[in-house]
């Protein structure tokens, strides 16, 4: 059963501490098997790869293969239904017009000493795209992914989809075409990590590695890190509504659904000041749990990580998510701007009752690629400063060195780095010949 809690209760604090701690997935330990396959490929490049697909995935591949031909991505992307073809193109202009904005500025400005400083934004040269595939491969992350990449500037993205048994979702290919990607291969799991990590024959290596996986993928994105950047290790997703009495109880109920149907793991939580709420938002889950396409999955996420908890007023619930730091967070009051103000740790923030989560899973526009598992506490989402390198600029003139040279010799000698005290003592004599 979901976890009922009433923040006046003198208990609260150690049935809350334990929903915080509860843990949520119970991977199998796969690292072992992942630096296995990492080096597999390194050593064994293209023929690993081969022979770990025709494993896992039941497919045959070679060099010529492995990558989408351009009239396989004309025949997949015709395959789309014109419906879903607009929409994916309405969610793209969405997405693309959104991180646009995120774009920083350069900036180059001269000191009281005479010395210029500044920074430069770069974007990295090539990103590789983690795409799930089976009943996990959604285009939408497609476009999430590599939309804020090419904002960015990368010059090439490359996307790795497993095709199982050789089914491919054309929805997939076409929202990499509309997105700008650049290479599609068909192959998945650490293996396909590895080699965008360390290249084989056939697939030149990258710089950055984004995108969603299973156990073994997150382990293998643990591993290349430092070799190339990733963007996070994403765990089951969650949703927290912050709700007060004037809402729809089949809507809030709907929202924690959406989350819940990801993932056994996944987590929803309600917090509220409506006692009367609080009730019909549980029975509205079991209600809609009855006719839920994915209500097995749904249900069992709700039975085993979902919580309902009450609280005096809206300001204790705001310390409660802050507690949380949920992935995404609804704000379902009569004044969701107002209450935002005092949320502090929050993957994406949905405001009002009208703005229902999955609109920003797909339409809204900011990423849905968003920090789990408490990291919002310290992490953000998804852009294109995830695909940016910040290069620091600094040009000292004469007048500079003099004014603030003396400082950085006293500095170096202070930590017995004589040569670099001298790197800038022969300079200072050099002025003053």
């Amino acid at each position: 059963m979901p976890v009922f809690l009433d923040a006046t209760a003198p208990d609260f604090e150690t049935a809350f501490a334990a929903l915080l701690g509860a843990k949520r997935e119970d991977a199998p330990d796969v690292d072992e098997a992942v630096a296995k396959i990492i080096a597999d490929v390194r050593a064994r490049g293209d023929a690993a790869v081969f022979a770990l697909t025709a494993k896992f995935d039941r497919l045959a591949l070679t060099a010529e293969t492995m990558r989408f031909s351009p009239e396989e991505i004309e025949m997949y992307c015709a395959e789309v239904p014109e419906g879903e073809r607009v929409a994916l193109e309405l969610a793209a202009e969405r997405i693309r017009a959104y991180h646009a904005r995120q774009m920083p500025e350069d900036a180059l400005w001269q000191d009281e000493s005479g010395a210029t400083l500044g920074w430069r934004f770069t974007p990295v040269s090539e990103a590789g795209l983690y795409v799930p595939g089976g009943l996990a491969s959604y285009p939408s992350s497609v476009l999430m992914n590599a939309i804020p990449a090419k904002v960015a500037g990368v010059e090439r993205l490359a996307i790795t989809c497993p095709t199982p048994d050789g089914v491919v979702n054309p929805l997939v290919i076409l929202a990499a075409r509309i997105a700008g990607v650049d290479e599609i291969y068909r192959i998945g799991g650490a293996q396909a990590i590895a080699a965008l990590a360390y290249g084989t024959e056939s697939i030149a290596p990258v710089d950055k590695i984004t995108g969603p996986g299973n156990a073994f993928v997150a382990a293998a994105k643990r591993r290349v890190f430092g070799k190339v950047g990733i963007d996070m290790i994403a765990g089951p997703s969650e949703i927290l509504v912050i709700a007060d009495a004037e809402n729809d109880p089949d809507f809030i109920a709907l929202d924690m659904l959406s989350q819940a149907e990801h993932d056994e793991s996944a987590q929803a939580i309600l917090i509220t000041d409506s006692p009367d709420l609080a009730r019909d938002v549980a029975a509205a889950i079991e209600r809609r749990l009855e006719t839920l396409e994915r209500r097995a999955i749904a249900g069992a996420s709700w039975r085993d990580y979902g919580a309902v908890i009450t609280v005096s007023d809206l300001s204790q619930a705001a310390a409660l998510s802050n507690r949380v730091a949920p992935e995404h967070l609804e704000l379902c009051v009569a004044d969701p701007m107002g209450l935002s103000e005092e949320i502090t740790h929050a993957g994406a923030i949905f405001l009002g009752q009208w703005t229902p989560e999955a609109i920003g899973d797909y339409v809204g526009g900011p990423n849905h690629v968003l920090p789990t598992a408490r990291s919002a506490r310290f992490s953000s989402g998804l852009s294109v400063m995830d695909f940016l390198k910040r290069t620091t600029l600094a040009q000292m003139t004469p007048e500079a060195l003099r004014a603030i040279g003396p400082a950085a010799e006293t500095l170096a000698i202070s930590e017995s780095l004589e040569a670099h005290g001298l790197s800038v003592r022969a300079r200072l004599d050099k002025l003053n010949d």
